[in-house]
């Protein structure tokens, strides 16, 4: 009776392993890019109990599961035969992974965003790893210090920019989804992922929560983030001006920046009711009374 080898090489575990071989920590994928093992927590009686992060020793939990050991990647596959595609662990020793997610999906011109941010704040983006996306989106692959813990988010850096750092992962160059297949764009594949720009590490760390900073004068950047809301074409205008004024509330200046703001938003096209609904929204959201 023939055997069943549940570790044969796939596509996807040959990618992960070749991954795994250049210190990133992986985990398989399905088809939809979400994690392939599921928790083995799922109906627990207990919602309160302290969340598990693999100290069961089970599989199916996510991220925490990742590893750059080729024995437990092997199992992880085993586990998973389904999986597709892998994932690569952001935040984790010994690159402290940064992913700037450049979207096409949305009406937005993310890469044109990055650009404008790198020409306001003086940086530049390094040559890098590049995952090309199904959708036409990339992925930037970038380091980050050791000592610092860089937060996921969607659109706060800009409209289109989603940032994959501790707790998150990369879909891996390689990986086949319900989309199509994620490839590294040509000449990257064989670069280290660069150091982050010091400029661009500060735009990604929220700001400091200890206490609200005290009102201030708009200011340049007050002037830069009107412009922002000017230059928006039908379809980025709520966007940009949710963005602009998340930002300006941030910074201590949303209180002063709410009637240029919304004038702004007005040129471009908005009502003032829609306006002034969408920066009161953002203040709510960075939790500022509107």
């Amino acid at each position: 009776m023939a055997v069943i080898d549940r570790r044969a090489m796939t596509p996807a575990l040959a990618h992960a392993l070749s991954a795994a071989d250049r210190g990133l920590a992986v985990i398989p994928l399905c088809r939809t890019k979400l994690p392939a093992l599921r928790s083995p927590h799922r109906g627990d009686a207990d919602p309160a109990a302290p969340r598990c992060h693999g100290e069961c020793g089970r599989f199916g939990h996510g991220v925490h599961d990742a590893s750059a050991d080729p024995a437990r990647v092997r199992d992880l596959f085993a586990a998973a035969p389904w999986a597709t595609g892998y994932g690569i662990a952001c935040g984790l020793p010994p690159y402290h992974l940064i992913g700037v997610d450049l979207d096409t999906t949305c009406d937005t011109d993310s890469s044109a965003a990055l650009r404008e941010l790198a020409l306001r704040h003086l940086f530049t983006i390094p040559e890098t790893v590049v995952v090309r996306t199904p959708s036409g989106g990339r992925h930037l692959w970038l380091t980050g210090p050791p000592d610092t813990v860089v937060p996921n988010s969607a659109g706060r850096l800009a409209p289109g920019i989603d940032i994959r750092g501790a707790g998150g992962y990369l879909v891996g160059p390689g990986s086949r989804t319900c989309h199509g297949v994620y490839t590294a764009a040509p000449g990257t594949a064989g670069l280290a992922p660069a150091p982050c720009p010091p400029p661009l590490l500060r735009l990604l760390l929220p700001p400091p929560r200890s206490g609200r900073p005290a009102p201030s004068a708009p200011g340049d950047h007050g002037r830069g983030l009107v412009r922002f809301v000017l230059g928006a074409h039908p379809g980025r205008r709520n966007t940009r001006l949710f963005w602009a004024a998340c930002r300006a509330y941030e910074n201590g200046i949303g209180p002063a920046l709410a009637a240029p703001l919304t004038e702004a938003a007005r040129h471009a096209g908005l009502s003032e009711r829609e306006a002034r609904a969408t920066i009161a929204s953002a203040a709510r959201t960075t939790g500022h009374r509107p």
